[in-house]
């Protein structure tokens, strides 16, 4: 059979070359034809339709619409793709900058990595590679996502969610305990601070009556033998007769006073001590009038004292008085006589007022009342800032030991007298005043 198609093929070829050659360009174009070599040896041709101009423009614009057609359907096609890939890319970056902040800026990905979900090359031949390479980077991203949200759920996978939420409770209860541990300190710091500021008050205190002991040593103290070994003399019950005190009175919380007294007044001693400030002239007062016992005022609040000195002897007498619930306590010749709570509880002795000798103030330093007057004599009158132990009262009062006061101590120089009449002269010696003497 090959054989019999290679034979029919080579005379269709010889005929149709003598034929093409034997004639002249007519301008048709021929084919050739296999045919059985038992058939007609002849070479019948098949004309080709002439191609006019015409036809040749119809069939060149048929093949640009097509082509033109095929190009939009491909940039609608790129169009879709570059919606999807948009779409993508931005729900991509949300994800990305919930496990990455750091870079993702302002709605764009850092320098450290690029977007590569930009825009996708305008050209049609490099679609194709550019949509591999973008769906390559998605893959790698979402690789990279996984792995992050793994390694940041590792923990939540180890353990189940009561055994994290047992410790979130056990590090809140441990977070609260150290607060308050930082409070409790920040407290006892503060209270400590508060006691040395006290400590250091004091201190200075006891030290500036030091010094001013000094000084008074050193100048001599005048006419008397020391600064402390004098007394005021109120000869007379009258209101222009009575001693000042230089210094004034701190804020006090507790304070013990003490002093020795001599009077033989009647009826009632008059008022030895009296301290007044702005708004309250009774703020401390010692008063003894007509027929009435001794009476404490603090803060024009009274409580009767169980003394006795209206017998014309020498005798030391000390106060000693505490805001908390207003204890007060009160001595005669080193013995503790009586006491007692409720006096002007929880008052402070106010600051910058005018300490009075023999007098009983109706206005900050004046405006006196003859029939409140002191009349007799008044030596060594101290005031401490603190209640003094029973032990150091009778010390002094005993003449074992002398102990100024830390707030106002019986300075010649700290006491000024007024009125013709008052005086500051020498005192007897301490043992002299005893009751045995």
């Amino acid at each position: 059979m090959l054989s019999v198609l290679c034979g029919a093929l080579c005379v269709c070829v010889l005929g149709c070359g003598r034929f093409a050659i034997g004639q002249a360009d007519d301008g048709k174009r021929y084919i050739c034809r296999a045919v059985p070599l038992s058939g007609d040896a002849s070479c019948p041709v098949t004309l080709l339709p002439e191609l006019s101009v015409g036809s040749q423009e119809e069939e060149l614009r048929n093949t640009v619409m097509q082509l033109r057609e095929t190009i939009l359907q491909q940039k609608e096609t790129i169009s879709k793709q570059l919606g999807t890939i948009n779409e993508l890319t931005t729900k991509l970056s949300l994800c990305v900058s919930a496990t990455d902040n750091e870079n993702y800026k302002g709605g764009s990905w850092g320098k450290e990595k690029q977007n590569t979900m930009g825009d996708v090359p305008r050209d049609p031949n490099d679609t194709i590679d550019s949509l591999g390479k973008t769906m390559q980077g998605l893959k790698d991203r979402l690789e990279n996502l996984e792995q992050q949200q793994m390694r940041a759920n590792v923990s939540g996978s180890a353990f189940p969610s009561e055994f994290r939420d047992l410790l979130q409770r056990r590090l809140g209860e441990l977070e609260k305990q150290l607060l308050k541990k930082v409070s409790n300190l920040e407290q006892e710091k503060s209270i400590l601070s508060n006691a040395t500021a006290a400590y250091r008050l004091k201190t200075e205190s006891t030290l500036n009556a030091l010094v001013e002991r000094i000084s008074e040593l050193e100048k001599g103290g005048g006419d008397f033998k020391s600064p402390e070994q004098f007394k005021v003399s109120l000869p007379q019950r009258t209101n222009y007769l009575f001693g000042r005190i230089t210094k004034t009175l701190p804020e006090m919380y507790a304070f013990t006073l003490c002093m020795w007294i001599k009077s033989n007044a009647s009826p009632g001693i008059g008022t030895p001590f009296s301290y007044g400030v702005p708004g309250q002239a009774n703020e401390i007062v010692l008063i003894e009038w007509g027929n009435n016992p001794i009476e404490l005022l603090i803060n024009d609040k009274v409580a009767q004292l169980p003394l006795e000195v209206r017998d014309g002897r020498w005798h030391h007498i000390c106060i000693a008085w505490t805001t908390r619930d207003g204890q007060w306590e009160a001595y005669q010749d080193g013995d503790r006589l009586g006491g007692g709570d409720n006096l002007a509880a929880w008052h402070p002795i106010k600051p910058g007022g005018v300490i009075i000798l023999g007098q009983e103030q109706d206005v900050v330093g004046g405006r006196f009342d003859a029939g409140q007057a002191f009349v007799g004599e008044l030596s060594q009158v101290n005031i401490w800032d603190r209640v003094l132990k029973p032990a150091d009262i009778q010390s002094m009062a005993n003449c074992s030991s002398y102990i100024p006061g830390n707030v106002i101590s019986w300075l010649a120089s700290n006491v000024d007298v007024f009125g013709r009449g008052a005086f500051k002269r020498p005192v007897e010696t301490c043992l002299e005043r005893l009751p045995n003497a």
